[in-house]
């Protein structure tokens, strides 16, 4: 029953994707390595090859989509001898159910197993053509190809092309500062729209993105973002203007740009870090002022580690920067936690 409804999926997206369906493990890394798949749709979970599989897939950099087939429900644990329960549920197939960028339950009543279970928070259901008349075979894989592309347009910076990430920063910089004559983008041959699309819709950064697009007169796709689905991490918050959290300028330069600072270093987003770099290139920005106020606060080199991921992320220039860049462990932690925003 597994292997037809495998076959029906294969069968009924076969014009929507490029598929390729195997059965045992050695097949299965050679195709994984030639073929080099965005999504891994594992069926079943108490086979340690499925699992082995998917955590193979999962090295090369796929993301796993994981059909349980029933197996994980109430019945299914009771029939198992207590070893093999324990050893296979503690060791390798509860790690393995949540690392799956989403479940897929065949119904209501696996979905309320799965949630009980507490192992993967992301589980979407849709009827199982190969067992149920309650829905079509066109159906259940138009249902199923949405989930893919649901899975792909989640975390979108993970898979975001070098080349698209600059240009990204530059259209950012055009943006922040409404003036073309800073930046001279490179345009590569292949441009990830979508994907920078949708971290600036997931980043709330998109009007600076369309306004660095229009600023620079580089022609892109049209792609309404707003009511795409994509999976969040279970604390993500759409970010909110900088503002909105520390108050708004009342005049003193120096203690604004500090609380600026201050909130960054709580939860830096790419959002308040342009709303910083726009800050900085304002006249009124007193760099000695700055200077001390940092040295009080004792935050001069977490300042420092800062101006180094402006520089790469919004193009700040050094010529604006109050205080000298600096690269250490320090600042590569603050380029994971931004990377790592939309991680699930």
């Amino acid at each position: 029953m597994v292997a037809q409804h495998v076959n029906q999926l294969m069968e009924g997206m076969q014009l929507s994707a490029e598929m390729q369906a195997v059965s045992n493990m050695a097949d299965f890394k050679n195709v994984c390595m030639s073929f080099e798949p965005d999504i891994v749709h594992c069926h079943g979970c108490w086979q340690y090859n499925i699992v082995n599989a998917g955590n193979f897939a999962r090295k090369q950099g796929a993301r796993i989509v994981l059909s349980p087939h029933g197996q994980l429900e109430p019945w299914v644990f009771e029939e198992k001898p207590f070893q093999e329960k324990f050893h296979k549920t503690v060791l390798w197939q509860k790690p393995f159910v949540e690392k799956a960028y989403t479940l897929i339950a065949f119904g209501k009543m696996e979905q309320e197993y799965l949630v009980k279970l507490k192992w993967n928070p992301r589980i979407e259901v849709i009827h199982n053509a190969v067992i149920t008349n309650s829905t079509t075979r066109e159906k259940m894989c138009s249902q199923t190809f949405a989930v893919y592309q649901k899975v792909l347009d989640s975390n979108v910076l993970e898979q975001m092309d070098d080349d698209t990430q600059q240009l990204m920063a530059s259209i950012i910089k055009a943006g922040t500062l409404g003036d073309a004559r800073w930046v001279e983008p490179a345009l590569p041959e292949t441009i990830d729209w979508r994907r920078m699309f949708i971290y600036a819709e997931h980043q709330n950064i998109r009007n600076y993105v369309d306004y660095g697009i229009n600023i620079l007169g580089i022609s892109a796709i049209s792609l309404d973002t707003e009511h795409l689905p994509a999976y969040f991490p279970e604390n993500y918050q759409r970010p909110q203007s900088i503002k909105k959290l520390i108050g708004e300028y009342k005049g003193n330069e120096t203690e604004y740009l500090m609380h600026m600072i201050q909130q960054i270093e709580k939860q830096p987003l790419m959002l308040h870090l342009i709303e910083f770099t726009r800050e900085l290139y304002r006249d009124t920005v007193n760099d000695d002022l700055l200077q001390e106020a940092l040295e009080e606060k004792k935050l001069t080199k977490y300042a420092s580690r800062l101006m180094q991921v402006l520089h790469e992320l919004t193009l700040l220039d050094e010529g604006y920067m109050p205080i000298e860049p600096l690269d250490d462990r320090g600042t590569q932690k603050i380029r994971e936690n931004i990377t790592n925003h939309l991680k699930i």
